[in-house]
């Protein structure tokens, strides 16, 4: 899968062609698509604080400038709303394309800079969109699970976070998330350092390079819940 993986990445970051359609052009979202985000953030962190009594740790370590890749633990419907919330720079979504076809939902998370990704197989035009947004120094959402997990164990990690870090040259944020599941727990939003797999080359990774480092991930925010 790694190697598949990566001959993806590599096709379609090669010269970064132009995105069919339109709305997957890596671009800042208009001005009213800017203004509704932070006043929709506004106002999630205000739900978050006087009904759910969050609590966001590790700030320092989040970087206020240059590409990232985010990546957080998945139980809950609520954790996109929590790490948008959490983070003081917009963070563009990878979302399962099922979503964008729901009505109100679809266009919602549009306008909050989500883009689809489909789960099976590899979404070219999704990859080259989220290396154009990292490369322009924005910051890329992903939950290495890529589903919710039923439980408060960690699925195993899929390997595109990774991916699309070490082809776009930018460090991976891990980011803990804790009580998100249901309506009246304690939030807990753990931060922790930025991960540099600079180290790596692209063009000589070898096999179970990708898994191994994707483990290494899940790893430390699995520290993060726990300490």
């Amino acid at each position: 899968m790694s190697r598949r993986l990566n001959r993806t990445v590599n096709i379609a970051s090669g010269n970064l062609l132009p995105i069919n359609y339109p709305e997957l052009a890596a671009k800042e979202l208009p001005p009213k698509d800017q203004l509704f985000y932070r006043i929709a953030r506004m106002v999630c962190r205000l739900i978050l604080l006087f009904f759910r009594r969050w609590n966001v740790s590790g700030k320092e370590n989040f970087p206020l400038t240059g590409g990232l890749v985010v990546v957080s633990n998945h139980v809950s419907y609520w954790d996109p709303v929590v790490v948008v919330s959490a983070l003081d720079r917009q963070v563009y979504f990878m979302a399962k394309a099922e979503l964008f076809k729901i009505p109100l939902l679809g266009p919602l998370i549009v306008r909050f800079g989500a883009f689809p990704v489909q789960r099976r197989g590899f979404n070219r035009q999704s990859i080259r969109y989220a290396l154009n947004l990292l490369r322009s120094q924005r910051i890329v959402g992903i939950f290495p699970e890529g589903t919710r997990s039923r439980t408060n164990n960690l699925l195993p990690p899929h390997e595109g976070a990774v991916a699309l870090a070490l082809k776009a040259k930018v460090p991976i944020l891990p980011v803990a998330l804790i009580g998100t599941r249901g309506i009246r727990s304690k939030v807990r939003v753990k931060i922790g350092r930025p991960l540099n797999i600079s180290g790596l080359e692209g063009n000589k990774v070898k096999e179970g390079e990708y898994q191994k480092f994707s483990k290494k991930i899940m790893e430390e925010i699995e520290r993060l819940i726990n300490e």
